[in-house]
């Protein structure tokens, strides 16, 4: 993508007309209410050779009490309790192993990184399974159940990352009132549902956020997996509207105008895989206070280690 899908002032004012269904909240309300079993979180204290930072093995039961993995960060030592960075991991990677991913422990936050259903191995390992069946469905996890949403893979891995909140929130060193949603791509995205799920987040950094827009999504995108969508569309012409109105439910850019905790959001006008339109109506219509952090020359990369500079700093204002 040699220039931006649409121009700058365009992009910074873009609120397209969203094909909200009339009964998303009741939708949304009813899976939680299905869901409301306790988290049972438990927490296995493990070896990951870091001197400054203790790390727990995490199990929390998700969607349909399947068992969720993840990993809880601290900063070492014994100490009161800690505002918390809760991260949700980009499409095809897990958890990863337990001494990758230390940033926000390291800052001196208390940092759960939650495993992906089904996922991991693209590109760091996962240890959670996906039990539940699909109909026919194209390679990767798009399109999984796609054609209600009661089946759609994403109603499983939402529900997953609203529960890993309360997962966390269990843990005597973490400070429930002082918890933060965060992540790259599809975490970024997921940080955006959780967001609008939920009322009681103190902040969300969505970080060049997937799953928004989706029905331009589909059509613009020149890599990447929303382009699991648009093949198996070609394939099976007999389903748009199916598939359409299933992803309807689970666009961020609605699910996102219910919530209320300020936001930093990035955005990469080079980016092929989360066209910056798509990044945009996200952000335009995000229901809280927010900014955003625009990197004019950058892909999906969205300028990663700048913004995490930029969230190191935006956060203490938030989280204390």
């Amino acid at each position: 993508m040699s220039l931006p899908d649409l121009p700058i002032d365009e992009l910074r004012g873009y609120q397209p007309a969203l094909s909200e269904p009339a009964d998303l909240d009741a939708f949304w309300a009813d899976t939680l209410a299905e869901q409301a079993q306790p988290p049972a979180a438990t927490f296995r204290p493990v070896q990951a050779g870091l001197r400054v930072i203790d790390t727990f093995d995490v199990t929390f039961a998700g969607y349909g009490g399947n068992p969720v993995r993840g990993w809880l960060h601290l900063p070492a030592g014994p100490g009161g309790r800690l505002p918390c960075v809760v991260q949700y991991v980009g499409y095809g990677g897990g958890r990863g192993l337990a001494h990758e991913n230390v940033l926000w422990a390291a800052a001196g936050y208390a940092h759960f990184i939650m495993d992906t259903r089904g996922q991991g191995a693209g590109w760091s390992v996962g240890d959670t399974a996906d039990p539940d069946p699909s109909g026919p469905s194209h390679p990767g996890f798009m399109t999984r159940g796609i054609l209600d949403p009661a089946t759609y893979y994403y109603r499983r891995l939402y529900v997953d990352a609203v529960r890993a909140v309360d997962a966390v929130r269990s843990h005597d060193r973490v400070d429930g009132t002082r918890i933060a949603v965060t992540g790259r791509s599809q975490g970024g995205g997921l940080s955006l549902a959780v967001a609008g799920l939920r009322d009681d987040l103190a902040a969300v950094m969505p970080d060049v956020p997937y799953l928004s827009h989706f029905r331009r999504a589909i059509s613009v995108a020149e890599r990447g997996p929303y382009l699991e969508i648009a093949h198996y569309l070609k394939v099976d012409r007999r389903r748009l509207d199916d598939v359409l109105a299933t992803l309807d439910y689970f666009d961020v850019a609605s699910i996102g105008r219910r919530a209320t905790a300020p936001a930093l959001f990035s955005v990469g006008l080079q980016d092929e895989i989360c066209p910056p339109s798509t990044v945009f109506a996200a952000y335009n219509y995000y229901g809280g206070d927010k900014e955003i952090r625009e990197y004019a020359f950058n892909d999906h990369e969205g300028g990663e280690g700048f913004q995490q500079v930029a969230q190191l700093a935006w956060l203490p204002g938030r989280l204390g």
